[in-house]
Formats: C-alpha cells, structure tokens, sequence
C-alpha cells in the first residue's frame, strides 16, 4: 500500500477489485472494534438491510461520499455512515434497498448509477441488522439534496485519501470494565469507524491488490 495521497485509484482500478475474489472477514477485523462479535447470536434472526458505497468522479478523481447521521437518531447516532438502510415489503433484492436507501437519504436518482457487486455481509450487534454493502459508480458528481431527518452532513471524501496510512488511527476506551480497542479513519474532524470503517476496510483491501 502507498504511504502518500498523490497516487489515484481509477475506475479501471475499481472494476477490476471487483472481480477478484472477495477476502472477506481476514479484511474486515482490520478495521473492527476489538472484541467485537462478527455472527448474530445462536437462534436469532437479524434484520437485513443494504447500503451503497457510492463512487464519482470529481475534478479527475474518484471520490466516495457518506453520511453523518443526525445525533436524535435511536441507532449509531451521529456516526458516520454509507447511504443505506433496511430492506422494506417491495424491495425486489438487497441491491435494490441499497438504492431506493440511497435515493431517499441523498435525494438522487440512481438511474445511472452502475452497481459493480457486492462485498461481503457484515452483522452489526448494536442494531442486529446483517448489512449488505454494494459498491457503485456514478459517471459524475450527483446532485446532493439530502434528507435532513436522515443525513446532519455529507462527507465528500477523495478515495486516494485513504492510501495514506497516517489516516488509520485507533483509540482505546473501557466499556463495562473492559478494554476494547477501537479502529478508525481519520477524515478532518470526522472519525469513520464501526460497521462503516470495517466495510471500506474490505473495499481497499480489494484495491491494493491490484497495480498502481
């Protein structure tokens, strides 16, 4: 992995991470709170849902964008996250939650958007969903008009930024007497971690397979 944010990944680049096979949880510990289970409990049933991480160009380089999820929200609040939500009675695959999420939180269309595939499920404990992330391009920035119940802020973020390793941080909290280590990106004054930080884990784990 390059150490700078000069070097840009393409679209090229991204089709082709797409293609190779997925490496799943080896990726996405790398990024996850520590201890952290990554299966629902025994018996249970978790709600599924979707979400898109979304890819457009701006200025020539790719950029991911996310949501800062307003503070009176009763799950991750204030976290920042990628577009997407539950699957709803209509929803025709998880890949369409993921959309109809992503119109509705971010207030575009998603006709041109291209979905490239999946990338492993993910079991979030605090909410028991199990999350489906799709990963996605747009041939050009869309035109924002988010949703201010569902979305306090968007986070417009070059990819590149995240070759730099000066952004992978962690902090060390106690919680209920024990220590748990806690992985994120730093990103300005925002920290990308939890289920978002573990999912763009797996994502660049995809790309930095591949060439320069």
């Amino acid at each position: 992995m390059c150490c700078t944010t000069e070097s840009e990944w393409s679209e090229a680049d991204i089709r082709a991470a797409m293609r190779r096979p997925l490496p799943g949880i080896t990726a996405q510990v790398t990024m996850a709170p520590r201890p952290r289970p990554f299966r629902p409990p025994d018996g249970s049933t978790p709600r599924q849902a979707g979400v898109l991480v979304l890819l457009y160009p701006v200025g020539g380089r790719l950029h991911l964008v996310f949501t800062v999820r307003p503070t009176n929200l009763d799950h991750h609040a204030g976290q920042v996250s990628f577009p997407g939500g539950g699957w709803e009675e209509g929803d025709t695959s998880l890949m369409e939650t993921a959309l109809r999420e992503t119109r509705e939180e971010l207030g575009i269309p998603t006709g041109e958007i291209e979905v490239l595939g999946p990338l492993t499920p993910l079991y979030i404990p605090a909410s028991h969903n199990m999350v489906h992330p799709f990963v996605a391009l747009a041939p050009h920035r869309p035109a924002f008009q988010p949703d201010p119940l569902e979305v306090a802020e968007l986070l417009e973020v070059p990819l590149a930024t995240f070759r730099d390793l000066a952004v992978r941080r962690e902090d060390r909290v106690e919680r209920d007497g024990l220590e748990m280590v806690i992985p994120y990106y730093a990103v300005g004054s925002h920290k990308i971690w939890g289920a978002t930080a573990v999912i763009l884990a797996e994502f660049l784990a995809l790309l930095e397979e591949g060439p320069l």
